[in-house]
């Protein structure tokens, strides 16, 4: 990796992006719920070499991270339209690393992202430029406070997860591990002439617990052209949701 990542690695602000942009409207609010946090440490150059141009794996006490989550999407809507049953409430299922720009911008990189709606799909990959595969999901909350999701996307294996919260931690503290891998409030994109587009988005800080994972699947790694995890989730965390705001896509 160039040296000069090194030195903005170092010096990344990861506060900053926490606080709500004043200076960019909201173009869509949506709900995120029951969300599964499950994370793998990954040697950070599998990761680089996976990046487009302008893109560098950002790493915690070395290490990079692959997070495959699943959660509920609730009430999708743009900020001039209410909600539409059928297109703005679905499961979905995510697997994203985390990575920072040439102005040490902070965020996420998703390698794909699952969703039981085929309108919601398009809509994503064609004005957002986020790699959306439509999957035949489900969602379930249990009496007992647990979560099922599942999902198939074309012939592949069924995914299965079974999951809910424990012991309460509260809000991510500034530089631990679990700030590192929730508290991203930047994403980033590829366009079809190969540059990188930024958005941000904003919410409250996580409530986040401890979780029991019942069942968890890690079929999205050969999906994505990952070698299949030989070992259980290094990190794993559990959030009720939280309501987000989200602003436009620029180039970044």
């Amino acid at each position: 990796m160039p040296s000069s990542s090194i030195v903005i690695a170092n010096e990344i602000d990861r506060l900053s992006p926490t606080q709500r942009p004043t200076d960019q409207p909201v173009i869509m609010r949506q709900e995120w719920k029951s969300l599964l946090f499950l994370h793998w440490s990954v040697d950070p150059e599998i990761i680089q070499q996976r990046l487009p141009k302008g893109l560098f794996v950002d790493t915690y006490d070395g290490s990079a991270y692959l997070g495959v989550v699943p959660f509920y999407m609730h009430a999708l809507r743009p900020v001039f339209a209410p909600a539409v049953p059928g297109i703005s409430f679905f499961p979905e299922l995510n697997l994203r690393t985390y990575v920072y720009d040439k102005a040490g911008r902070p965020g996420v990189w998703f390698f794909s992202l699952d969703a039981h709606t085929r309108i919601s799909v398009w809509i994503a990959r064609t004005f957002f430029n986020l790699n959306y595969q439509y999957a035949r999901m489900s969602y379930r909350e249990h009496e007992d406070s647990s979560f099922t999701i599942t999902c198939k996307r074309g012939s592949s294996q069924d995914q299965n997860f079974c999951y809910n919260p424990e012991e309460k931690i509260g809000h991510a503290l500034p530089g631990s591990i679990e700030h590192f891998l929730v508290e991203r409030y930047y994403l980033f994109n590829q366009a079809n002439d190969g540059s990188i587009g930024i958005g941000r988005i904003h919410h409250a800080p996580y409530e986040i617990y401890e979780p029991k994972v019942a069942h968890y699947d890690v079929t999205l790694f050969p999906l994505n052209g990952f070698p299949r995890p030989q070992k259980t989730f290094d990190h794993a965390l559990f959030s009720p949701g939280v309501d987000v705001s989200v602003f436009p896509i620029k180039k970044a």
